[in-house]
């Protein structure tokens, strides 16, 4: 029996006359008779009592109607599985980014898109600016997360909902350490330890050089870094002050280092990026979708 003819016969079935049938599944009258007339003959057993108006079905018709509803349904269903299959995303996404506690925003992110596609998998990349925007141009990642200041210019980006707060990590036992925040003098006649992003002057704008004022070039930098958990060795070590962002180095009640923030208070905002004209893999572009409906406010594509 072909699957095409079960269906012409549950079509007959439900409408109870041939002519209803034949106009439903667009197909001759005579044409649909042909093929149930030789279903009957398969099957050797008489499927329909014919009236001028109408057919009933036999006691073999109804057991028929019962089989077929049941072959279609399967037939139906693993072909619906094996579509669900093909459609099914999956996938990597490459995001890079510096140190900063707003990764929980992308973290978010990722765990609402697992509900949905758990076989997409993330891969993480970690630098600063210039390790990131390197790989991103070379295209070995999919998405960068930028701390400003940054160069923005070559991407389209979204700016993400939450500010890194700048301070200075120092050992327990240092003199600085009684001060609840810390002020531009206070870090004049001290060695610190520095973000090299940080430090650059190639931006329009550099908030942590303006943070400063005139007293930027007479910084004491022994130091500089591109990742904060070397630098919090040196400081454990007593090199020197390291100024960086809030909660990416260990300042807990078990550690030798406490955090400081500077006065008047510094913030850095951040942004994702990725390359403008970029294809996505189906993968980064779900991710990109997701990204833009949870920061729909901070979208920009200039």
């Amino acid at each position: 029996m072909e699957l095409r003819v079960l269906r012409y016969f549950l079509t007959v079935a439900r409408e109870g006359n041939i002519t209803k049938a034949a106009d439903f599944l667009h197909v001759t009258q005579p044409t649909l008779s042909r093929q149930l007339k030789e279903l009957e003959q398969k099957l050797g057993k008489k499927l329909f009592i014919r009236s001028s108006h109408s057919i009933i079905l036999t006691d073999e018709g109804m057991l028929l109607r019962k089989r077929a509803e049941e072959i279609v349904h399967m037939v139906d269903k693993v072909e619906a599985e094996f579509s669900s299959m093909e459609e099914t995303i999956s996938g990597d996404v490459y995001i890079g980014g510096g140190e900063t506690d707003a990764m929980r925003q992308i973290a978010r992110v990722v765990k609402d898109l697992q509900l949905s596609y758990p076989n997409i998998r993330y891969h993480l990349y970690s630098g600063n600016e210039e390790d990131v925007t390197d790989r991103l141009d070379r295209g070995l990642l999919d998405f960068g997360i930028l701390i400003q200041p940054a160069d923005l210019s070559k991407y389209n980006y979204i700016n993400i909902p939450a500010k890194d707060v700048w301070g200075v990590v120092m050992r327990k036992d240092s003199p600085l350490a009684v001060k609840n925040t810390i002020q531009a003098m206070d870090l004049l006649n001290v060695p610190l330890i520095c973000s090299r992003q940080a430090m650059q002057q190639t931006y329009s704008k550099n908030e942590f050089a303006d943070w400063f004022e005139e007293n930027f070039d007479k910084l004491n930098v022994v130091t500089t870094y591109n990742l904060a958990y070397n630098a919090a060795l040196m400081v454990d070590e007593g090199i020197g002050y390291a100024i960086t962002l809030d909660k990416i180095v260990n300042t807990s009640s078990d550690s030798n280092l406490c955090f400081k923030p500077l006065e008047p208070r510094l913030e850095s905002g951040l942004n994702i990026v990725w390359k403008k004209h970029q294809v996505f893999s189906i993968a980064a572009d779900m991710f990109l979708k997701k990204t833009k409906a949870r920061f729909s406010n901070t979208l920009s594509d200039v």
